[in-house]
């Protein structure tokens, strides 16, 4: 995440007096349970900074701050932050925009709208930062209906509803002005509709109700709103991008426990059509350049059995302390060798104790986690690490295996399949039971865990958080089940055994692909075959039935004979 810009105007928003909010719990994403306020009731005290991104669109932007001056979210709650991207000549504000309205600009040689957003985003001084484009109005409510769902639950992320005119000529600043004020926006525009596929998506989940770990695809910087906290825990936008920025923030709040909620009573109009809407192919080639390496559950644009990925799918954790170097060797070639194959592995171990001193290279006490580090110190999918991270994010899961047990080629995908399809936030499958109780492999839904914490750390469930590590971990797994559910299996379920048991070769994917299209070939050749086979025979019942039909009374030998010698049959 950026720094300010230096020499930024500060933020005047109020800091003292507001209340903490109150986390519900929210199951999945379904939002229903949250029960917000009717629009002009309720007490507002959490502030909101409305970030506007822009470029040398000094009228549009004249427009939309027209509208924000109109707003009924209480003003001395409210800050517009403008980040200007290079125009030239610089934008400007005008007469008519909200009072706390300041202008910051995009550091010198910088460019493009994620640079534009967190620019803005840096700078920013409210519990809320709301998004908005630079070609928008908003309906007099639209802070209002956002601000509500803030005020709820401190994970939401909440969706304006927008529709979109025919083309970008608008009225004047004051013409909007003086409709928002007197809550009849909609009347500026003859027609407006909405953007077709966030239409049907909201409709085949019940408003995103239904839409589980992807609601966060319908996020968009048009009109959005997350809380500030939330949005720099998960390091503020990614500023490489100039398109698909949104989805890939998207993407890592709903890792970091977020609930997207859509809101069709925060209404807002867009001048124009949309950059997707009208060359939508173009926007998704240039973007699935990128997007696949970021996101990891854009499962059909990482289909290359081979390549690596920036994110990857599941970051596998094992405990290499007290272990074997041959155990360890195991467990992490088969997480490696799986079909599963965007997968990273951290080993976790005493690494700083492997200094570069002399010592007995056969005998020194450390010597198999040397062996550890050896194997592995430029494998670019393995790191060390002191103890295990606290978060996998942005993976969307994590998996803990202890040293010496080893996964089958399809145990992973077989795991997460099973988490995607019921959608649990945790898996764990026992291997076996000693004096310290069970031991099991435990497949994370980050997304999950990420939210327990929020809610653990807000005084839900608190009561039976202690410092005993064990406790905690309970306590966050029972949360887990509430929030996201939770499973229990047997390893002979996922072909999980020890790596005195495994086979000592594990293999590699590509054969395994390779194999199994040469088997597809030999079967389609084989078809082919039967086909034939099957298309002779039927000649032959032809055949013989034209000469049965000659010879009814005729052996059936006789007849083929006859055939045979009058050369029918070939």
């Amino acid at each position: 995440m950026t720094e300010a810009p230096p020499g930024a105007p500060a933020s005047h928003l109020p800091r003292e007096g507001r209340a903490a909010v109150a986390d519900a719990r929210v199951r999945h994403n379904d939002y229903g349970p949250l029960r917000p306020h009717d629009l002009g009731d309720g007490e507002p005290r959490l502030t909101v900074s409305v970030v506007i991104p822009a470029y040398d669109c000094q009228e549009a932007l004249d427009r939309t701050l027209a509208g924000l001056a109109a707003q009924s979210y209480p003003s001395h709650l409210t800050e517009v932050v403008v980040a200007d991207d290079g125009s030239d000549p610089p934008l400007r504000i005008p007469e008519l925009a909200p009072v706390n309205t300041r202008l910051v600009r995009v550091p010198e040689g910088r460019w493009g709208r994620g640079w534009a957003r967190q620019t803005g985003a840096a700078t920013a001084g409210g519990d809320v930062l709301h998004w908005i484009d630079s070609d928008m109005i908003l309906d007099r409510e639209h802070l209002e209906a956002h601000m509500r769902w803030h005020h709820l639950a401190s994970y939401t992320v909440v969706l304006g509803d927008v529709r979109f005119t025919p083309d970008e000529a608008g009225p004047s600043a004051q013409e909007v002005f003086s409709a928002v004020d007197s809550g009849d926006a909609e009347k500026l525009f003859e027609t407006s509709a909405p953007h077709t596929w966030r239409a049907g998506v909201l409709e085949e989940t019940r408003w995103l109700r239904d839409a589980g770990a992807g609601a966060y695809r319908l996020h968009s910087g048009a009109t959005t709103s997350v809380s500030t906290a939330l949005l720099r825990s998960v390091g503020g936008v990614n500023t490489t991008l100039n398109m698909g920025e949104d989805t890939d923030l998207g993407f890592r709040l709903a890792q970091a426990g977020a609930v997207f909620i859509p809101d069709p009573q925060a209404r807002s109009w867009h001048l124009g059509t949309s950059t997707v809407m009208r060359r939508e192919k173009e926007v998704h080639r240039h973007n699935w350049s990128v997007l696949p390496d970021l996101i990891p559950d854009l499962r059909w644009l990482r289909s290359h059995p081979r390549r690596h990925w920036l994110v990857p799918y599941v970051h596998v954790v094992v405990d290499a302390r007290d272990a074997s170097y041959e155990d360890v060797r195991a467990t992490v070639d088969a997480a490696l060798a799986g079909t599963v194959v965007d997968v990273t592995v951290t080993v976790v171990g005493p690494w700083t104790a492997l200094t570069g001193g002399r010592r007995s290279s056969l005998d020194e006490p450390l010597l198999d986690m040397r062996l550890t580090h050896n194997l592995y110190a430029h494998e670019p999918r393995v790191s060390f690490a002191e103890e295990a991270p606290r978060t996998s994010a942005p993976a969307p899961f994590r998996l803990t295996c202890p040293a010496g047990w080893v996964l089958g080629a399809d145990s992973l995908a077989e795991l997460v399949k099973l988490a995607e399809r019921e959608e649990y936030g945790l898996l764990s499958v026992v291997l076996d039971e000693g004096a310290e109780g069970v031991r099991a492999i435990r497949l994370e839904r980050t997304a999950a865990f990420a939210r327990a914490a929020l809610l653990i750390a807000g005084g839900h469930g608190a009561d039976t958080l202690t410092t005993e590590a064990t406790e905690a971990t309970e306590a966050t797994d029972n949360m887990v089940h509430e929030l996201f559910g939770s499973f229990w299996a047997g390893a002979d379920q996922f072909d999980l055994t020890t790596a005195g048991q495994a086979e000592s070769v594990t293999g590699d994917p590509a054969k395994w692909r390779a194999d199994s299209a040469r088997w597809r070939r030999e079967a389609k050749r084989l078809e082919g075959e039967v086909k034939d086979l099957r298309a002779e025979a039927e000649h032959l019942r032809a055949e013989i039935g034209q000469l049965e039909g000659k010879r009814p009374r005729g052996p059936l030998r006789e007849i083929i004979a006859t055939a045979i010698g009058q050369g029918k049959t070939g």
